[in-house]
């Protein structure tokens, strides 16, 4: 039987024979490798500094804690984003402030978060999401911030090789974070990546992810009085990327190119065998932005579901996704949900006594959205079963 998965992470000879260096060399922890890593990320994003974490969500923690933002604060994040984004919030115990999104982008809607700001107090901070691969708006974000004098975080999982003319996705605000699980279009396995202009921050989170150490472990050996122990000024963390998953990074980004070039062909390829069915709303990107497609994201149920206005309706059309979804599985093709409503996950739901149509278009698209399978290396013969099955199902 075909079997597609929803994603698959590109590996060759390069990938497999680089991992092996740090073995050789016995310097297997963040090292030589996780340096060069940083320089390289930050030199295709054009960031000035680029900062390697143990993964995405270590790094929005740090990178709030770096702003500044703590107890008592509040922070706006979209609803429809992984939990990983509220989390962050929560973990230095500031609370996430929901904020609707716009489905024809899947990113925070800049009424809502107007709205937000004038009524609310005590906003510390922004965490816009760039999520599938496509910027949110975040020029006018930026001066929204400047207006109501709010940090911005980009939380940039989804958003390596992403554009707003020539600005990288995570160089907008004060700092970004990047996501290097299989499923991102660089991996490491695991990985994170915080890049900012910024040199305090830089530096501050350069500490905080080693412990609070005053210098790395690798720069300690590689000096004089190797038998001192750094000093620690702050309370940090081992969020620590390992030099075995710098050295996959490193080979990674070497053919950033061609991955990304794959991926959009082949999104290109989804756009137009599937024009013409009524059924599916496709990703749209403004004039100006480029969309990485870390996935290729569709709204079940056409463009009617951009008007909906009842959970009744939305509901009705989800038993409707979820048996495409089904017929898809049944003939080898993996799908899923683009990501989730937090506010309408127990934990959120539960602690802030929210309501699942207090965030309405969020919920639409947790409900309605579909994400098809997509990877740099598929066959063509993949991609025609995929498309023939999606018009036989419907």
């Amino acid at each position: 039987m075909v079997k597609i998965p929803i994603s698959k992470p590109y590996f060759d000879e390069e990938d497999k024979n680089i991992i092996k260096k740090p073995l050789e060399s016995g310097w297997v922890v963040q090292g030589p490798f996780v340096g060069e890593f940083e320089e390289r990320f930050a030199s295709f994003a054009k960031a000035s500094f680029a900062i390697a974490t143990s993964n995405c969500t270590t790094a929005l923690h740090l990178g709030l804690i770096a702003l500044g933002v703590g107890r008592g604060d509040k922070v706006i994040v979209p609803s429809f984003t992984y939990i990983a984004s509220a989390n962050a919030i929560e973990y230095v115990g500031a609370v996430p402030i929901f904020c609707d999104i716009d489905l024809e982008s899947f990113n925070i809607d800049l009424e809502s978060l107007r709205e937000i700001l004038d009524k609310q107090s005590k906003i510390k901070a922004i965490m816009p999401v760039n999520l599938f691969g496509l910027c949110a708006n975040m020029e006018s974000i930026i001066e929204i911030a400047k207006k109501y004098n709010v940090k911005v975080i980009e939380d940039s999982a989804c958003g390596f090789d992403s554009w707003i003319g020539s600005k990288h996705s995570g160089t907008f605000g004060d700092c970004g974070c990047f996501s290097f699980h299989p499923r991102k279009s660089l991996t490491t396995g695991e990985g994170g990546m915080l890049i900012t202009n910024n040199s305090e921050i830089a530096q501050k989170v350069r500490s905080l992810r080693d412990h609070g150490a005053s210098k790395t472990d690798f720069q300690r050996h590689s000096g004089q009085d190797t038998f001192l122990l750094p000093s620690f000024k702050m309370l940090g963390y081992n969020y620590r990327l390992t030099d075995i998953q710098g050295a996959l990074g490193v080979s990674q980004i070497k053919k950033a190119e061609k991955i990304m070039d794959n991926r959009r062909k082949i999104a290109q390829k989804y756009d137009r065998a599937l024009k013409d069915i009524s059924q599916f709303v496709l990703p749209r990107a403004q004039e100006g932005f480029k969309h990485g497609y870390q996935s290729y994201v569709c709204l079940f149920g056409g463009e009617e579901v951009l008007k909906m206005d009842s959970i009744e309706k939305v509901d009705a059309m989800h038993i409707k996704r979820n048996l495409f979804m089904q017929k898809l599985e049944a003939l080898g093709i993996s799908t899923r949900q683009g990501t989730h409503a937090v506010h309408t996950l127990e934990y959120y739901k539960n602690k802030y006594n929210l309501q699942r149509q207090d965030y309405f278009k969020s919920y639409v698209a947790d409900r309605l959205s579909i994400s098809l399978p997509l990877y740099p290396q598929m066959t063509m013969q993949e991609f025609e079963y995929i498309v023939d099955s999606i018009y036989k199902v419907l």
